[in-house]
């Protein structure tokens, strides 16, 4: 563990090799056989299990319920959405085929030619046609409505440029879609959902998000307007983390899923989907680690507490680990996650080494002078400080400490996210900022799609967001010099 902290490369010499160092030496994940696909380790896969159950919670705590839709869709569902075609076709995995055969040459197997599909399937990229197309046998009147459904899976898009959890072929998401009775109701459970996001983000994840509307040309696919929380790295980039998208009638119409109204006239159905990935684990990770490896906010750690005895000999060892179950089992009545290792095999060195790579956010170590003193040393993950303390109250303290923690990690990075975050009043100044700072640019713009290409093949930035919370202000455009009547925030972005 030692040779593998002393070869995890620093932020500040390569960024992208810090991440994926960090990934793979924490043990969250690693590339699988499978080109531009992975596989989340039991580590990785615990903290998001995490982050299910929370945001599961907060979905029932809304009204949602799950369901579960089928990985395949038929090629002709996405013809019917002209803009969602257009968006998602250059990233579709299509099956063909249903079965393989002996290649008569000897060459292995081959597809069978005569085990062609009559319909091509499409791998589900995102499942708004073949729900939407579901929905039409569930709605007939106002009674059906509105639906409210969550589905937890996985999806296929065939990116060509991967990075472990910020974007791989596969991954895991929730999403949900809704249909509702009015564009009112729809626009309202857009914004409802999007607070969610940002309240899970902020209060679970410690991390600062900025909350808007996307641009036209950032829109998703078959949307009328896309809601986001874009987060900023320690980097300088930003990460869009969530999105929710308000779809007007645009698939309703697109699969005839009407209702008839109170007073007997059929209208058709208005819709919102929203999804947050497993990309929300490359956001955890880059918002708040360091160069000692990760840095974990207590309510999202798997582990919450290791304990560590430092011992001589085995007999001191067993008497160590009694003393440690104790205190496991109090922490644990407080709800808290606890670990003892009491592994013979490695010295406490390395597995404090161990430990800190892993983010774990409190660490107890428990020596000889600390059996007769009654005592115990605590270490913090997030401040890299530690001291000795009575073992006297120490439940509490840890229970206190865990908040702490939590909120001292937020605050660093609000703090972090504020620095960031530059306005400017032109071209100049913005490109400046943009090549020798980064972060968030709140710069005026002409509210033109053609501008925001310019600036976007210029220097690869683009408008992450309108901010909800902006306040109209008049200006000219940074790049066009045309009138504008308030700012949005561009960044570079993964």
């Amino acid at each position: 563990m030692a040779k593998e902290l002393k070869d995890l490369t620093k932020a500040d010499d390569n960024y992208s090799q810090w991440y994926n160092d960090l990934v793979i030496k924490a043990g969250l994940a690693e590339n699988s056989a499978v080109r531009g696909c992975m596989v989340i380790k039991p580590y990785g896969y615990a903290i998001w299990e995490k982050m299910q159950a929370v945001l599961d919670k907060m979905f029932k705590d809304t009204g949602h319920e799950n369901a579960y839709f089928p990985l395949f869709i038929p090629k002709s569902f996405f013809s019917k959405e002209a803009s969602h075609v257009e968006g998602f076709a250059k990233e579709c995995a299509v099956v063909t085929h249903y079965r393989l055969m002996n290649d008569p040459d000897g060459k292995g197997v081959v597809v069978d030619p005569d085990a062609k599909l009559e319909e091509e399937l499409i791998v589900r990229p995102t499942s708004e046609t073949i729900i939407w197309n579901t929905y039409k046998g569930w709605i007939q009147s106002y009674r059906d409505l509105p639906i409210l459904c969550n589905q937890w899976a996985n999806v296929v898009r065939w990116e060509m440029r991967t990075r472990l959890f910020l974007r791989t072929a596969e991954f895991l998401w929730q999403e949900g879609h809704t249909a509702h009775a009015t564009r009112e109701e729809a626009q309202e459970e857009t914004l409802k959902m999007i607070h969610v996001y940002e309240k899970f983000a902020q209060e679970w994840m410690a991390m600062p998000v900025v909350v808007g509307h996307k641009s036209p040309n950032e829109r998703f696919a078959g949307a009328e307007d896309t809601l986001c929380i874009e987060a900023m790295m320690q980097d300088g980039k930003a990460l869009q983390s969530g999105t929710s998208h308000f779809l007007g009638q645009n698939f309703s119409k697109a699969f005839d899923v009407k209702y008839l109204d109170k007073e007997g006239k059929l209208e058709y159905v208005w819709a919102s989907s929203w999804g947050v990935s497993t990309r929300l684990m490359g956001a955890l990770i880059m918002a708040h680690s360091d160069n000692n490896g990760l840095v974990l906010p207590p309510k999202l750690a798997p582990i919450q507490v290791v304990l560590i005895p430092i011992y001589k000999g085995e007999e001191q060892l067993a008497t160590m680990v009694e003393r440690l179950e104790k205190i496991a089992a109090e922490l644990r009545g407080r709800g808290i996650s606890v670990k003892i290792d009491g592994r013979d095999n490695v010295r406490s060195g390395f597995k404090f080494a161990e430990y800190e790579l892993k983010g774990i956010p409190v660490r107890l170590a428990l020596g000889p002078r600390d059996m007769e003193n009654d005592t115990i040393e605590l270490a913090r993950r997030d401040t890299l400080t530690k001291e000795v303390v009575p073992q006297a109250g120490l439940p509490e303290r840890v229970e206190k400490l865990l908040d702490e923690i939590q909120e001292n990690i937020y605050k660093k990075a609000l703090d972090f996210r504020n620095s960031m975050v530059t306005p400017v009043d032109t071209w100049e100044q913005f490109q400046e900022v943009l090549d020798t700072k980064g972060g968030f640019i709140s710069a005026h713009w002409d509210g033109t799609p053609e501008t925001e290409i310019a600036i976007k093949e210029a220097t690869k930035a683009t408008i992450r967001c309108i901010p909800l919370d902006a306040t109209p202000e008049d200006g000219v455009c940074v790049f066009s010099g045309k009138p504008s009547k308030q700012r949005v925030l561009f960044a570079r972005s993964y």
